[in-house]
């Protein structure tokens, strides 16, 4: 069994293990894994420069759409 080991933060690392030489596998759990952690969002977002008011605002409209998502979501129950 291989271990492979990625470092996304400083203090952060991520760990997929390879079982049977299975690489195809074990990139699906990866890309599973950077997904779940907002490493590619992360990315596409750092491609280019974001000026502090578009970077407020943008965050601001994920924190409205978060809300309501989680409040239609508890009153669903």
């Amino acid at each position: 069994m291989l271990f492979a080991s990625f470092f996304i933060r400083e203090n952060m690392s991520l760990t997929v293990n390879v079982k049977d030489n299975n690489i195809e596998q074990a990139l699906r759990h990866l890309k599973k894994k950077l997904q779940r952690e907002g490493l590619f969002k992360e990315m596409k977002l750092r491609k280019h420069y974001e000026k502090p008011c578009l970077k407020k605002a943008r965050e601001k409209e994920e924190n409205i759409r978060r809300t309501r998502k989680s409040a239609r979501l508890r009153h669903s129950d």
